[in-house]
């Protein structure tokens, strides 16, 4: 216990130990790992997006899921499991690449889905499809339903897996101020969210400006002039009943911008980020002593 895991651009999987220090763990060789949870068995599940979703342990990386229906798996995000084994995980397009993310955003045609890889059968099914853009995915404190985001649609929604209204899907939280990346259980029984700024200021024209667009299709370098994320980060805690209860900005980017995860463990947030080369670390709680 106490460990923690987290995915790097550099194909590394890395483990910080309670003691404070950090272990280059597993190399996977590819800049296109996301999404990752600790199994009940102790294996690390990892949604990679280039080949689908893996399961990594001290013998070695072996591929779970790299295709339903017959379709490969294009865009794996983000990956929880349930009490029973079931692994649920986000896949953001079924069209468009890790290295094309962007232009997911700005053709905003629902391309996601939401998966669920059974282990007992080794069979993936889909939940969910036209999705926009799928991302993080969260069970709740009881698991009777999931939350997932859907990230240029600034919502979350919820996902039930028991009662007479399994398999049901209905918003949980909507028009959130900034778009949702990843979601993680609290211990209290809320969510943190990490919200992105998908475009720089001044510039949401391009979403509705078709030679932008084209623009941006045709010289893709452009790209890191338009996508908001380096400009600010922002997380909030959204309470069961969808509700915002609390949140935590850095408003120009001073310290960490481009945030995309929040994980809370032992009264401290710790979060992720796609421009900065470490984990912050933030207290919720003051002490007076």
């Amino acid at each position: 216990m106490g460990v923690m895991y987290t995915a790097m651009r550099d194909g590394w999987i890395k483990r910080k130990h309670k003691n404070g220090t950090w272990e280059s763990w597993k190399y996977i060789g590819r800049d296109t790992l996301l999404g990752l949870t600790v199994s009940s068995a102790g294996h690390i599940i990892v949604c990679d997006a280039q080949e689908g979703l893996l399961k990594v342990s001290e013998d070695g990386v072996s591929v779970l899921a790299s295709h339903v229906n017959g379709e490969k798996i294009r865009f794996a995000d983000d990956v929880v499991e349930a009490s029973d084994g079931s692994l649920y995980f986000s896949v953001v397009s079924t069209k468009l690449g890790l290295h094309e993310w962007y232009f997911d955003v700005l053709e905003a045609k629902p391309h996601g889905q939401l998966l669920k890889y059974n282990p007992a059968l080794n069979q993936t099914s889909v939940i969910l499809d036209n999705l926009a853009f799928a991302n993080g995915v969260a069970l709740s404190a009881h698991q009777d339903y999931l939350v997932f985001c859907e990230t240029w649609r600034f919502r979350c929604l919820k996902y039930w897996l028991k009662d007479e209204i399994k398999e049901q899907a209905e918003i949980f939280i909507n028009n959130l101020p900034g778009a949702p990346d990843n979601i993680k259980l609290a211990p209290d029984g809320s969510f943190w969210i990490a919200l992105v700024q998908l475009t720089a200021p001044g510039l949401n024209f391009i979403h509705t400006s078709r030679a932008s667009k084209h623009l941006l299709a045709t010289f893709p370098k452009l790209m890191n002039w338009v996508i908001g994320g380096y400009y600010k980060a922002m997380v909030v805690n959204v309470a069961a009943d969808g509700k915002i209860t609390k949140g935590f900005d850095d408003p120009t980017g001073k310290v960490m911008s481009f945030v995309t995860s929040a994980l809370e463990y032992e009264n401290h947030l710790y979060v992720g980020s796609l421009n900065c080369d470490f984990i912050g670390k933030l207290p919720l709680t003051i002490s007076t002593g």
